[in-house]
């Protein structure tokens, strides 16, 4: 039996090759970007108004104050979206622009339409006076000032979300390039197991294949259900693993059949094969009995887990997502932290995943109450809960107002 790190580590070596496509930016939501992609333009693309106003040279504005005012003839106006004005204007001359508009060459100031004196002269025409100094680049949105053209947008390894989508669509990039979703094969496993709904005593609800296949968006995977192996499905599972060689599923998950009974075959076919990595047991609670091979010579690798449905799931949210992450090139997820809201004691060399209760106090810290019924077989406390708390081995007991790691049972911490 190892421990959770080492296991971890060897997940790492393990690591099967995920290609790459490309795709148009719109449908690129939550895909894993292949390569850094580089803005094509200047964001804004010429120097606009910040504001709606008047356009002026600072320059004509130099000697300006109460007692000695100036009127700036209006030639023009201008909008948002319409195209520059190529003409260069004369000294006292001034444009009417809106939020957005392209600031003619030989202005350099934008004074808001708030601030502006109109005078109406005897010839109809308009002008606005200025009574002051007016500062060089006042209300001014500089071309590239915030993207130049080349600038890194989004790094290799970000997941795309939508406010990625708005600056990709902003900045013209219409295909970029991802990672491709790694498809998963799943298996759940024994004869109890069933799909109907009303069943005898002695079969159990199909609900672990259900749940991972709703994890697949959060998680970046492709799911596809296999079915039900049965007791004595040894040689229909090998002849699945066999099919996998020649298709495009890259990773096969079971649930159950894992463990050391009579007919927990898993582990017995999958030695079958050429392995180059396997190992079988690790030293956490729930899901002691996880299993973990990659086939030799083969892009395709295996992961059993436990029947119990809370050891199924912390096993998927523990060892298969960090596997994901690993080989679509995404930083390692990182743990934010919790107060403990009460005393807590597990076996010393073991890695305990428990479901816990995470509260903001009125003061802004965040609490986690462990909760009772951490059972392997209790759904009523994984319900309640909305944070896995991880307890790391080589420590037993955990005591209230410690600071504990936590992750989200249902989503990545990408937000920390």
């Amino acid at each position: 039996m190892i421990s959770y790190k080492q296991s971890i580590k060897k997940l790492k070596k393990s690591k099967i090759k995920i290609g790459n496509e490309i795709i148009n930016s719109i449908n690129s939501l939550y895909r894993v970007s292949a390569t850094n992609i580089l803005s094509k333009v200047n964001n804004p693309a010429a120097d606009n108004a910040a504001f709606d106003g008047y356009a002026i040279n600072s320059k004509d504005t130099k000697k300006l104050n109460k007692k000695n005012s100036k009127s700036f003839k209006i030639i023009g106006t201008i909008a948002a979206g319409n195209k520059p004005l190529n003409k260069r204007l004369k000294k006292f001359q001034t444009v009417e622009i809106m939020t957005g508009g392209i600031i003619p060459k030989g202005l350099d100031s934008i004074i808001p339409v708030e601030q502006i004196i109109i005078q109406s002269s005897k010839n109809k025409n308009r002008n606005i006076l200025i009574n002051r100094q007016i500062k060089k680049n006042q209300h001014v949105r500089f071309k590239g000032s915030d993207y130049k053209k080349n600038d890194l947008l989004i790094k290799k390894g970000t997941i795309i979300e939508p406010h990625h989508i708005l600056a990709l669509k902003t900045l013209g990039i219409k295909k970029i390039k991802v990672k491709k979703i790694p498809n998963i094969l799943f298996f759940s496993t024994g004869n109890e197991i069933t799909n109907k709904e009303n069943i005898p005593s002695w079969k159990v609800r199909n609900s672990n294949s259900h749940y991972i296949q709703s994890l697949n968006k959060n998680f970046l995977f492709n799911f596809k259900n296999g079915g039900i192996l049965r007791d004595n499905d040894e040689q229909v599972f090998k002849k699945e693993i066999k099919k996998t060689f020649s298709s495009k599923i890259d990773i096969i998950i079971t649930s159950g059949a894992v463990s050391a009974g009579k007919f927990d075959y898993v582990p017995k076919i999958i030695k079958k094969f050429k392995l180059s990595s396997y190992f079988k047991n690790v030293a956490i609670r729930p899901g002691k009995p996880f299993l973990f091979a990659k086939i030799k010579g083969k892009e395709k690798t295996i992961f059993g887990l436990p029947g119990n449905p809370i050891s199924s799931a912390a096993c998927f949210r523990f060892f298969v997502f960090p596997y994901l992450l690993s080989l679509l090139g995404i930083k390692e997820e990182k743990s934010f932290k919790g107060i403990l809201k009460n005393n807590f004691t597990k076996k010393l060399n073991f890695t305990r995943f428990v479901k816990s209760k995470l509260n903001t106090t009125k003061n802004g810290k965040i609490e986690v109450e462990i909760l009772e019924g951490q059972e392997s077989f209790r759904i009523q406390s994984f319900i309640k809960s909305n944070i896995w708390t991880m307890l790391p081995s080589g420590k037993s007991k955990f005591k209230k107002g410690e600071t504990v790691d936590c992750f989200f049972p249902n989503q990545p911490n990408k937000i920390f």
